[in-house]
């Protein structure tokens, strides 16, 4: 094992991108184990962008719901791969959301993550923080979290 943990990767066998990155960190010591997951945005493994779709004029329409609603079910499917399918979303106890516009996204990303989270008690820790920019420029979201599963006897 690598000294920052076992790495989780969604399809282990698609080429890697320009970017270096796990999908995942998973830390062994006990018989719960943390989940680091990167910053996450709406594209799917295949590569599909959802919430954002060309119009005649070569311009984007961009959908802070979609796109959150997007994140979201990968992170979920993230953190239920990584653990073997002995976890989920709702194991996530930290979070970073980073917000392309606070002004015309945050209402909407809150109400797709008011979806998954119903109340204070099940949702986790959360920063939102306003960015310039985001790695591609039809992205309007990104979310990163931390997760902790119980894995039985160590």
């Amino acid at each position: 094992m690598s000294p920052n943990g076992d790495v989780f990767l969604l399809d282990p066998n698609t080429p890697p991108g320009p970017t270096r990155y796990a999908h995942a960190r998973i830390v062994p010591a006990s018989t719960h184990r943390t989940i680091y997951v990167s910053g996450i945005a709406a594209v799917s493994p295949e590569g599909k962008l959802e919430g954002a779709t060309q119009k005649a004029d070569g311009t984007w329409d961009l959908d802070i719901r979609a796109q959150t609603a997007a994140v979201l079910r990968r992170i979920d499917d993230i953190i239920r791969g990584a653990s073997g399918g002995k976890g989920g979303i709702r194991n996530v106890i930290d979070s970073v959301v980073y917000v392309l516009d606070m002004k015309a996204h945050y209402a909407g990303m809150n109400e797709e993550w008011n979806k998954v989270f119903a109340d204070r008690a099940s949702a986790p820790a959360r920063a939102t923080v306003g960015v310039r920019e985001l790695p591609d420029p039809r992205f309007v979201v990104e979310v990163k979290v931390v997760a902790v599963v119980e894995f039985g006897c160590v």
